[in-house]
């Protein structure tokens, strides 16, 4: 017997509009069962587990121990000012002059994720 991995479940003070925020990252819509107020909220992705968002009480304390890597279809750099401009916060830039690395950055409620490189930059680094 094995498992698969259903939902990947973020702790959150607002469900809904942090699912709104991912929502916007992945181009995936909220799911319709879900409105603002409700205290979970689901991004279904077309692959793979859904991001799952449950409302808790308490705000987030310490560093994540668990964190995604996206990886976007365009440019890198692009990607990441385009998640700064929907309200992502810049944690750590671990970029490298020769153009490997990736950026850290934070959603509204502070979880942190990587940006990494898109496919094409990884197999043309120039």
């Amino acid at each position: 017997m094995t498992s698969l991995v259903h939902h990947i479940t973020v702790d959150c003070r607002d469900a809904y509009g942090l699912a709104l925020f991912w929502s916007a990252v992945t181009g995936r819509p909220v799911s319709d069962d879900d409105e603002p107020g409700d205290p979970e909220a689901l991004v279904e992705l077309p692959s793979g587990p859904g991001l799952l968002f449950i409302q808790v009480p308490e705000e987030k304390a310490v560093k994540n121990r668990l964190h995604l890597d996206l990886q976007p279809d365009g440019p890198r750099d692009a990607e990441v000012e385009r998640l700064l401009g929907l309200g992502a916060a810049l944690v750590d830039d671990r970029r490298t002059p020769d153009g490997k690395g990736w950026v850290v950055l934070a959603d509204p409620e502070g979880n942190e994720f990587c940006v990494e490189r898109s496919a094409a930059e990884r197999e043309d680094p120039a």
